[in-house]
C-alpha cells in the first residue's frame, strides 16, 4: 500500500539535501543527467604556453547550492614531468555526479615545481578576470589534486594568507578547502632523493627535473620554501589528505609533521591514513575516500 504523504516527506528531504549543498545526500546523477547539468568549456587557454589550458564544467545545479557552491580546482599527478587533466578524469568523476563545478588543469611539465605551482596562480587569476565568461563562484574554491597535482594545490592554498609569498592570489579569490591525494606536504628533500635515486631511468629524470636551476639535489633552504608544511598555520583552509602507508614515491614518513598539526583540529581537517594503500589509490580506496570527502565539504 502506497502512503502519499511519506513519499511526499521522502521527496521533499531529498530536495532540501540538494539545495542546502549537503553534497553525501544527494544522489548521483546517470551519464545522462551529468551530461545535462553542464556548460562544458574544454581547452582554454590561460596563458602563452601550449600546456597552459584548463577545462571548465559549469554546473547549472551550482547556484542552489548556496554556502556549498564549490568550484573543485583539479590538478594531475605525473611528477611535474608527465600525465595530462584528460587521463586523472576518474578524481573529478565523483564532482560531476554530484552536480558541483569542476575545472580540471593543466600546468607546465618538465620545468620543476617552481614554474608548476605558479601556474596554479595564474590560472585562478585567469578565471578571476574573465568571470563574465566563466561565471564560477572563486569565493568557494577547492584545491584538489592527485601527487604532484596535490602538493601544488596544497601549496597555494596555505600561501593564500602569506604576504611575502611572490605569487598572490586575486582578490576576492578564497580557498575553501584543500583535499590532497598522495601530494608531498614535507620532506620535499626525500622526495627528491626517492626520485634521483630510482633505477627506473624515467623516475630518475623526473628527480632531476624537480629542481631544474640546481646541480644534483636542491638545497635544503630551496625544498623548505616549496614545502606545504613550512607555511601551515591555524588560518589556513581546512584539509582532507589520503595518503598510503605502502607509497613508495612519497614516503609516508613525510606526511607526519604536517598530519600531526593538521590532527590538532580533527573537527576542521579529516585524514585518511590507509595502511595498505599505495601511492595511487586503487578504485575501491577511491570510492570509500569519497564518501568521507562529501562529509568534509558539508562541515565547511
Amino acid at each position: 500500500m502506497h502512503h502519499p504523504l511519506l513519499w511526499l516527506r521522502v521527496a521533499a528531504t531529498l530536495a532540501l539535501a540538494s539545495c542546502s549543498g549537503q553534497l553525501a545526500a544527494v544522489a548521483d546523477k546517470t551519464p545522462d543527467q551529468v551530461q545535462a547539468a553542464y556548460v562544458v568549456t574544454k581547452d582554454v587557454p590561460y596563458g602563452a604556453d601550449k600546456e597552459q589550458t584548463l577545462d571548465v564544467y559549469l554546473s547549472a545545479d551550482g547556484p542552489k547550492r548556496h554556502a556549498k557552491n564549490y568550484t573543485v580546482v583539479f590538478l594531475h599527478g605525473g611528477g611535474y614531468y608527465l600525465s595530462d587533466k584528460a587521463k586523472e578524469e576518474r578524481y573529478i568523476q565523483p564532482y560531476l555526479k554530484k552536480g558541483v563545478t569542476v575545472v580540471n588543469l593543466n600546468y607546465r611539465l618538465k620545468r620543476g615545481i617552481p614554474v608548476a605551482t605558479e601556474d596554479l596562480t595564474l590560472a585562478l587569476n585567469f578565471l578571476a578576470a574573465h568571470h563574465d565568461a566563466y561565471p564560477l563562484n572563486l569565493a568557494r574554491v577547492v584545491l584538489t589534486g592527485f601527487s604532484a597535482g596535490a602538493h601544488i594545490g596544497s601549496l597555494v592554498a596555505v600561501t593564500a594568507n602569506d604576504p611575502t609569498y611572490p605569487h598572490p592570489l586575486a582578490p576576492g579569490i578564497r580557498i575553501a578547502g584543500v583535499v590532497n591525494f598522495s601530494g608531498p606536504v614535507g620532506g620535499l628533500d626525500v622526495v627528491e632523493e626517492v626520485f634521483m635515486n630510482n633505477p627506473v631511468p624515467v623516475m630518475k629524470e623526473i628527480g632531476l627535473a624537480l629542481f631544474p636551476e640546481t646541480i644534483g639535489y636542491a638545497p635544503k633552504e630551496t625544498t623548505r620554501r616549496y614545502e606545504p608544511l613550512t607555511y601551515l598555520d591555524p588560518r589556513d583552509p581546512p584539509f582532507f589528505i589520503w595518503h598510503g602507508g605502502q607509497d613508495d614515491q612519497v614516503p609516508p614518513a613525510t606526511f607526519t609533521r604536517f598530519v600531526d598539526q593538521l590532527q590538532q583540529d580533527r573537527q576542521k581537517n579529516t585524514v585518511l591514513y590507509v595502511p595498505e594503500g599505495r601511492h595511487s589509490p586503487s578504485t575501491k580506496e577511491l570510492e570509500e575516500a569519497y564518501k568521507k570527502i562529501f562529509e568534509f565539504l558539508d562541515k565547511q
